[in-house]
């Protein structure tokens, strides 16, 4: 039967009552309330089922349960916690001093502690369940995303210094701070920033990034300038880039110039290194945690890549943060929907719950199967990053991994924007009051296609992987997927999504031949819809593969077949159109430019 509470029963059938004796006038409505988040995600725990191996699904299943319930009984109060008590930057103390204090609340303080206990970094350095390890890791992030209050965002950072350091072998001078990084002492656990950008702002850091590094009579060096945007500011250490001056003071322009830096926000005494806060960011989202600007004015610094080497010895960071966006997007979807589904069972509209709405049902649905998309490319890769973190990964999957964490980062980022406006809507107006703590989850999504490279930038990236790989990445990409829709074979419910993928990859592989012979503007200008298309395909492919099992539910099935009947490879589609053609570059430009006084002055 329908759900409607007693109280708004007694209202609705008596219209009469005067409004004065009504405690909340006609509107009753159902908070919506989900369990473990756990034990309500059934795609996750069917993954697990399937992939990990006995003892160590029965491990992980058990702790991942208690994980569930404190997210749900302590966490989740903190991280609203942490959203009504934003940082509050204190440039000077009562007495006139410059102190640069930034200050958070105790549930930040308390989230960090927490993030110690779970081991949420230490998981995957400790490598107890070797290759799985990494895998195990991305689930309780994955978990703990969206009730976290915007604590993910440092652990994204401390993860990815934890990384850079151990792929330098953790050099003897970053041994404890290697240590701190991945300890389960809440007395011992640090975060990390990572200071990249700069007053230019953007990704090209190669042509944007002014701080110098001049090198001290003790081998260390003292960093001087600006870092326009410090996210999480409070954090114990950073990774930084500069740029070393020779004799005369000069410095090498370029990517080539660009060297790779440790340093400690605070010396023993709790003061800052040399650095002062020119003010917090007034953000749309991420409130939760402090980003700043700072000036860097001499700050102490460790030169811990060979000079010159700054951008490919951070890369190993980009990776994993890029991966910890992908976490947050699928998060937050998964958070939405949840909602939504649960508000569903509860809301009555027009003499009926909304569940019962078949327009309204299948609005949900079409969010779920982008969910499910996006978590089995999520896990692809974690599953993949295990491998490689053990020496296990072959160079295929190496090659694989290195082209699916762009590909996933902008293609997940830009379908959570879309399912969280989406479900937010499905609310109707409760979803744009802030007391829901709904609008909340939508700003902090929105970041989520802007950090760590936008889709254009990443989109790039696509290609530079495909340069890099010399041609090998494409083939070990075909091979894979075929490989994965062979096991659908003797599954006739998936025979349609299977003939449709099939199609996608034939399509794909013709542009492939023909992009080939255009040049290089061509690969550029489809560089977005190339990467959408490996995304669509993909994913796809991995629906596909999870709804082959013998004890897969209709749900799967049923997504799979749904992802399959959308554009799957819509670069192909373009170079018919002509939308590559150097004569449509020159059209985009009139039709973007068409009324701006720039045009018409060049005229």
């Amino acid at each position: 039967g329908q759900e409607v509470s007693t109280q708004e029963k007694h209202v609705l059938e008596d219209p009469e009552m005067p409004l004065a004796r009504r405690e909340t006038g006609s509107l009753f409505q159902e908070q919506p309330k989900t369990g473990n988040q756990y034990l309500e995600d059934s795609l996750l725990r069917s993954y697990l089922k399937t992939h990990l191996p006995p003892k160590v699904l029965e491990e992980v299943n058990q702790d991942l349960e208690r994980f569930g319930n404190r997210l749900l009984t302590k966490i989740g109060p903190l991280g609203w916690e942490c959203e009504l008590n934003p940082p509050v930057f204190q440039q000077y103390d009562a007495w006139g001093q410059r102190v640069d204090q930034i200050l958070t609340c105790s549930a930040w303080r308390r989230m960090k502690e927490i993030a110690a206990e779970e081991g949420l970094i230490a998981e995957a350095y400790e490598r107890k369940y070797s290759n799985w390890s990494r895998l195990y890791q991305a689930v309780k992030l994955y978990l703990f995303s969206s009730y976290s209050g915007g604590f993910n965002c440092p652990l994204a950072m401390t993860d990815g210094a934890a990384k850079v350091i151990e792929s330098l072998g953790i050099p003897r001078s970053l041994k404890t701070t290697f240590d701190h990084l991945t300890s389960r002492d809440p007395k011992k656990f640090w975060t990390s920033g990572q200071w990249m950008t700069e007053r230019r702002g953007g990704s090209d850091v190669a042509n944007g990034t002014e701080t110098v590094a001049r090198k001290q009579p003790d081998g260390t060096f003292r960093l001087y300038g600006f870092k326009w945007f410090t996210s999480a500011a409070d954090s114990d250490v950073t990774l930084t880039l500069a740029r070393v001056t020779d004799a005369e003071g000069h410095v090498k322009q370029g990517s080539s110039g660009l060297s790779l830096f440790f340093l400690k926000v605070r010396d023993e005494e709790g003061k800052l290194n040399n650095i002062r806060v020119q003010r917090l960011k007034d953000k749309l989202g991420t409130r939760q945690m402090a980003t700043a600007e700072l000036w860097l004015d001499g700050a102490e610094a460790e030169l811990i890549s060979a000079e010159g080497r700054g951008v490919s010895s951070i890369s190993n960071m980009l990776n994993i943060t890029r991966i910890h966006n992908v976490i947050g997007a699928v998060a937050s979807m998964r958070r939405m929907i949840s909602l939504s589904r649960e508000y569903a069972r509860r809301r009555v509209a027009f003499g009926k719950l909304l569940k019962d709405h078949p327009l309204h049902m299948q609005t949900i649905a079409r969010m779920e199967v982008q969910a499910r998309g996006a978590f089995l490319l999520m896990m692809e890769i974690v599953r993949l990053l295990g491998l490689a973190e053990t020496n296990m990964a072959s160079e295929q999957e190496q090659f694989l991994l290195r082209l699916l964490i762009p590909v996933a980062k902008l293609y997940t980022g830009k379908q959570a924007s879309a399912v969280v406006v989406e479900a937010m809507e499905s609310f109707g107006g409760q979803g744009y009051m802030e007391d829901t703590g709904l609008p909340v989850i939508l700003r902090d999504t929105l970041v989520l296609s802007i950090w760590e490279g936008t889709t254009n930038i990443l989109s790039l990236d696509v290609l530079r992987s495909l340069t890099k790989s010399q041609g090998k990445v494409m083939p070990v990409f075909f091979s894979t997927v075929q490989k994965k829709l062979g096991l659908a074979g003797s599954c006739w419910k998936l025979q349609p999504a299977v003939k449709q993928m099939q199609d996608a990859i034939s399509r794909l592989t013709q542009f492939t031949q023909a992009a080939g012979a255009k040049g290089a503007l061509t690969m550029e200008l489809a560089a977005r819809d190339f990467s959408y298309s490996l995304a669509r395909i993909y994913t796809g492919t991995l629906l596909i593969e999870h709804a082959a099992r013998p004890d897969a539910s209709p749900a799967d099935i049923s997504a799979a077949r749904r992802w399959c009947q959308q554009e799957l490879c819509p670069v192909a589609t373009q170079l018919q159109e002509g939308s590559y053609e150097a004569e449509e570059m020159l059209q985009d430009s009139s039709l973007v430019y068409e009324d701006s006084p720039a045009h018409h002055s060049r005229l």
